[in-house]
């Protein structure tokens, strides 16, 4: 595994699939860095405001690709990648570089992969460890698996959105940063379950929360995650979030999915993945993902 973050040198034309809290913040970043810029997504209304920062709006996806040198796609899920690049398909050229940031799962890479051969694409399995403050600063953490032959063509797209770019393989159908994502990603899902439920039990037990984080101060069990997360919940800053509870829900079941299929059975993640689900059904799924806080009551209780 190395490390790399050359000094852009060039400009490229750059289509973004699927304008999100973290595609729209790339989005802008790569045209701020210079390139030339087209966005879709699914609802045009979410990325008609990247106008305004000079980015194309396309009607569709293979509006949104056509002259591309590099894909970029940042959508909820593997299968909504693999529709978004079967619409694409009719405006894709032989040889244009996929950058696949999508947190899409192990299985799904390998099928995005297929995809990719099929339609002469160079794939990059790229997710990226970061929320939307470090995405609207374009300090995102890349996480890449692709052909060194061919990584000079995103490089440019990578600095762009990212401050720092991990390569852990030269076979993006291996999936091997998506793998890593998931690792990282589990230890995310369990710190900010936990938080909530410190919280949720303090509540329970007529106990301070203040009282909690001074016994911990500057110990080995105090941690910045656990104070900025349980922030959002005492202040009720839980919008706009950071990283929503929908999109953790699907990301924790993706987890359990990899570690069950491999003989690892993951309660943690798995509870995790049942607690954001109650949390989307109570009507929380597009707050930050410590809204899972609310799970812990049949009754939600003010915040």
């Amino acid at each position: 595994m190395d490390q790399e973050g050359d000094v852009m040198t060039d400009r490229l034309t750059v289509s973004v699939l699927g304008t999100g809290i973290m595609g729209a913040a790339m989005a802008r970043n790569l045209a701020r860095a210079g390139h030339t810029v087209h966005a879709w997504n699914r609802t045009r209304a979410k990325a008609e405001p990247l106008a305004a920062d000079g980015i194309t709006v396309a009607d569709s996806p293979a509006d949104a690709v056509r002259g591309a040198d590099v894909v970029l796609t940042m959508v909820h899920d593997g299968p909504a990648v693999l529709e978004a690049m079967r619409s694409a398909a009719p405006g894709l050229r032989t040889g244009t570089a996929w950058v696949q940031s999508t947190t899409a799962g192990v299985d799904a890479v390998e099928d995005l992969a297929a995809f990719a051969r099929d339609h002469g694409l160079v794939f990059f399995d790229a997710p990226v460890l970061g929320t939307r403050q470090p995405a609207e600063a374009g300090q995102l953490t890349v996480l890449a698996a692709g052909p060194d032959a061919h990584r000079g063509a995103v490089r440019p797209v990578l600095d762009a959105v990212g401050v720092r770019t991990v390569w852990t393989g030269e076979d993006g159908a291996a999936g091997t940063a998506t793998r890593l994502k998931l690792v990282a990603n589990s230890w995310v899902i369990a710190a900010t379950a936990a938080a909530g439920e410190v919280l949720a039990l303090s509540k329970a037990l007529d106990v301070d929360p203040d009282d909690f984080f001074e016994l911990i101060a500057g110990g080995p069990l105090d941690m910045g995650y656990l104070r900025a997360k349980s922030a959002l919940v005492l202040e009720d800053r839980l919008t706009p979030p950071q990283f929503g509870v929908a999109t953790a829900a699907k990301d924790a079941r993706l987890i359990v999915e990899a570690g069950a299929k491999r003989g690892v059975r993951l309660d943690v993640a798995a509870a995790s993945a049942d607690r954001l689900e109650r949390a989307v059904v109570q009507g929380h799924a597009d707050e930050d993902m410590v809204a899972a806080y609310f799970a812990s009551f049949e009754d939600q209780p003010p915040a």
